[in-house]
Parts: structure tokens; C-alpha cells; sequence
């Protein structure tokens, strides 16, 4: 009765592990997902930022 006991909490605690593994991998990932995306709407916006820095140079260049 004992092993049959043992061999049930261990099948359950490798369960209950493995969850808890397949939790964190997710969460790992939606975290790196929406630091990617974080980061190329950074880039976009100095992109943006950058050009328009440039198209107001241009104007005044042309003004003066």
C-alpha cells in the first residue's frame, strides 16, 4: 500500500511540476513577445522623430 501511495504522489508532484514549468515558459514568452514589440515601437517612433528632425532642417535650410 505504501508503494502504490508513493507512486501515487510522485506521479502527481511530476504533474504538478511539469504545470507549473508550462506556466512559466508561457509567461516567459508573452514577457519576450511584448518586449520585442516594445522595442519596435521604440524604433519606429526615433525613426519617425528622426525624419521629421531632418524635414524641419530641410525647411529651414530652405528659408535661410
Amino acid at each position: 500500500m505504501v508503494k502504490v501511495a508513493t507512486y501515487f504522489a510522485m506521479t502527481l508532484g511530476a504533474f504538478v511540476f511539469w504545470q507549473s514549468m508550462e506556466k512559466i515558459h508561457v509567461w516567459i514568452a508573452l514577457h519576450q513577445d511584448e518586449k520585442k514589440e516594445r522595442l519596435e515601437k521604440e524604433a519606429e517612433i526615433r525613426r519617425v522623430r528622426e525624419e521629421l528632425l531632418r524635414q524641419a532642417k530641410e525647411r529651414e535650410d530652405a528659408l535661410a
